[in-house]
């Protein structure tokens, strides 16, 4: 008996049509999304106080964005926690229009130090890398020390406090990785935000930090702190007779702000690709730039994949400095 296949052939050119014609409906709705958003204010939440670099780049690129986007931007500063409380308010909102920017070091960091978290890595994904500056190793001026070599031996003798912007913030945890291999002693002050930590170290109630360069570079040049050292790899183009720690006996170090937009894992991906272009297109205004530059920061634009795949890196190699420190994480 002679079955005809036309049946069949028929049911198969059918069910490709059908999952074809799924596929243009989902592009389409995806696409209208895109276009339709933002669709209210969008609000930019800054984990750290007024004043630190992820409020100071917040604050510049706040008109331009608004421009852009076609609707106001609203910056809300929500601390605490070494940045988390701010993070884990972005991550529970659903809202679609709620974006996080903050140093993204601290970020990963702080996933990994901080018990009881009230949200999950999972719960966030990246909008995109915005811009990247060095960490400054700065002292008092009331500390004799010179370079990194005097600063270990000094802290031999007299107890040196240092100032964060929160335990098992990057600025903590590079001060950590640097003493491994230094010496450096020290005894950890942890504060709500780099603005803090730097405002009680030209007090004089701390004595050293390893901060954010936009925001740390002013005091530097204003004879207020005193450079011990630069995290980037290679001497500041800007600044060429700023010695890097690398060279003063910690070999491949390298640290800094990495600034940087995250949002909610429930906004849509075309939403989340739109905001990255926009903000891509926004930094490379040349007045935008120019004035990041100013800042001593270098923009740093990554799309929201490489985002996601640098923080994963980010944080397996601050997993790894905090097991060798072990208990010597807070003092040594």
């Amino acid at each position: 008996m002679c079955t005809d296949p036309r049946p069949l052939r028929y049911n198969l050119f059918m069910k490709i049509i059908h999952f074809f014609g799924l596929c243009l409906l989902t592009g389409l709705a995806s696409l209208a999304t895109a276009q339709t958003w933002p669709s209210k204010n969008l609000t930019i939440v800054v984990p750290y106080p007024a004043g630190g670099t992820s409020d100071v780049l917040a604050r510049l690129l706040q008109k331009p964005l608004s421009e852009a986007l076609g609707v106001t931007v609203v910056i809300e500063n929500k601390t605490g926690a070494g940045g988390m409380l701010g993070a884990g308010s972005v991550a529970m909102n659903n809202d679609g229009h709620t974006v996080l920017l903050t140093d993204l070091g601290g970020l990963t960091t702080g996933i990994l130090t901080i018990k009881d978290l009230p949200f999950k890595a999972e719960q966030l994904q990246g909008v995109g890398m915005l811009a990247y500056s060095p960490h400054l190793l700065a002292v008092h001026p009331g500390v004799t020390a010179n370079n990194l070599k005097e600063l270990a031996v000094y802290s031999q003798k007299t107890p040196l406090s240092l100032a964060s912007a929160g335990s098992g913030s990057p600025n903590h945890l590079g001060v950590v990785d640097i003493a491994l291999t230094s010496g450096l002693k020290f005894v950890h002050v942890p504060y709500r935000g780099g603005a803090q930590a730097i405002t009680d170290t030209l007090a004089g109630v701390t004595h050293v930090l390893l901060n954010g360069m936009v925001a740390t570079a002013p005091h530097i040049h204003g004879g207020k702190l005193k450079l011990i050292g630069v995290s980037s790899k290679a001497r500041l183009a800007s600044q060429p007779n700023w010695p890097t720690l690398a060279e003063q006996g910690v070999p491949g170090f390298e640290s800094g702000t990495y600034q940087g937009f995250m949002t909610s894992a429930s906004m849509a991906r075309a939403n989340v690709d739109k905001l990255n272009a926009v903000i891509a297109q926004v930094a490379n205004q040349a007045e935008i730039k120019k004035r990041v530059n100013e800042l001593g920061a270098d923009l740093m634009l990554l799309s929201p994949k490489d985002t996601g795949e640098w923080l994963l890196s980010d944080r397996k190699r601050w997993a790894n400095v905090i097991e060798k420190a072990g208990k010597n994480i807070e003092s040594n």
